[in-house]
């Protein structure tokens, strides 16, 4: 196969995931990644791969891109401060990355010869929806933080780019992200859920009855191997939810999945927590499109998480805390 697949940000959590299903499917695939949680052994993994090659740097840095970008022939854009809490915690890093490195990089994809460029954008640009909402790929878009708010930006500024640009972009809404990862996280829902329960914490639930679309990291690669590999002229210039109605649950709905394999479980519900995001996501566009439909449902993420955690795979978790979540960055950035 003579594709080669830039993935910006791919010692993250999903892009770990991704650059070994890309291995796996004979693709080049180079990885380029500041390590902004010190999340640097992910890399080793594949250092022996004769497919693979690692670029350490920020995307923000021309000259390094430039170099990253050299003989490529498609991209996959996950990089950047990702998620609510740490992007309010670093507003100017936030501004700095998602904002203005994010366009800056956009802008350097064109006039490379690239095939496809596709944009990993968040289904927290939806907000907060009515109860009886179902939110398409055409939805009001009602972002509710800086990290919601730069993706959006950044999804309007390629989308705008359609007489400028010789490459494809697709713009994938990602779900929010469960299951296992080389570089793991447990600050996201289900992970987080899951692994409190299992070790005998008590879990504080806010608002309960909110809902959520979730999906496994290893359907996004997937997705990610089929836009690549789908017809231009069904891909390009297109947004899709990514995911799948199956895996739309509430917080609620989560506990009780976990609580079937944790009869035991402790949790205390609160209501108004300070994350007021309440969406459920239609993904008929992707499963029509694309034919993609999740082939993980959240319970065997949950029965995935607690065999791991239970064979002590994760015990040192909080002493590497910031290796298994997005807490802290090494700012100012270097």
């Amino acid at each position: 196969m003579n594709k080669k697949i830039l993935i910006i940000g791919g010692a993250g959590y999903i892009g770990n995931v991704i650059v070994r299903h890309l291995l796996n499917q004979e693709y080049n695939v180079v990885s380029m990644d500041l390590l902004l949680y010190d999340n640097n052994n992910c890399v080793t993994q594949f250092l022996s791969e004769v497919k693979f090659s690692y670029i350490y740097g920020d995307m923000c840095c021309r000259e390094t891109l430039d170099r990253a970008l050299e003989g490529v022939t498609d991209v996959v854009l996950l990089a950047g401060l990702v998620g609510d809490p740490i992007t309010k915690k670093y507003p100017e890093a936030s501004k700095a990355i998602n904002n203005e490195g994010v366009l800056r990089c956009i802008d350097s994809f064109a006039g490379r010869g690239l095939e496809r460029v596709i944009f990993v954008s968040t289904c927290s640009n939806y907000g907060m929806l009515q109860p009886n909402e179902l939110a398409d790929e055409t939805f009001p878009l009602g972002p509710l933080s800086l990290y919601a708010n730069a993706k959006v930006a950044a999804e309007k500024y390629l989308l705008s780019l359609r007489e400028h640009v010789d490459y494809s972009p697709t713009v994938l809404r990602f779900a929010t992200a469960f299951g296992l990862s080389s570089r793991m996280r447990f600050d996201l829902t289900i992970n987080e859920f899951t692994r409190q329960l299992a070790l005998g914490h008590e879990l504080t639930v806010f608002d309960a009855h909110t809902w959520r679309p979730y999906c496994h990291v290893k359907d996004f690669a997937r997705l990610i191997n089929t836009v690549l590999e789908a017809p231009r002229d069904v891909v390009d210039f297109e947004v899709f939810n990514a995911g799948g109605e199956v895996n739309n649950l509430t917080k609620q709905d989560v506990v009780d999945l976990i609580r079937k394999h944790i009869p035991n479980a402790k949790v205390r519900n609160q209501e108004h927590g300070g994350d007021p995001r309440n969406y459920k996501v239609n993904f008929q566009k992707v499963k029509k499109a694309l034919g993609f439909e999740p082939e993980i449902t959240v319970e065997e993420g949950v029965v995935e998480l607690l065999n791991a955690i239970n064979q002590h795979v994760f015990d040192l978790a909080d002493m590497q805390r910031n290796f298994h979540g997005n807490y802290v960055i090494k700012y100012p950035l270097v």
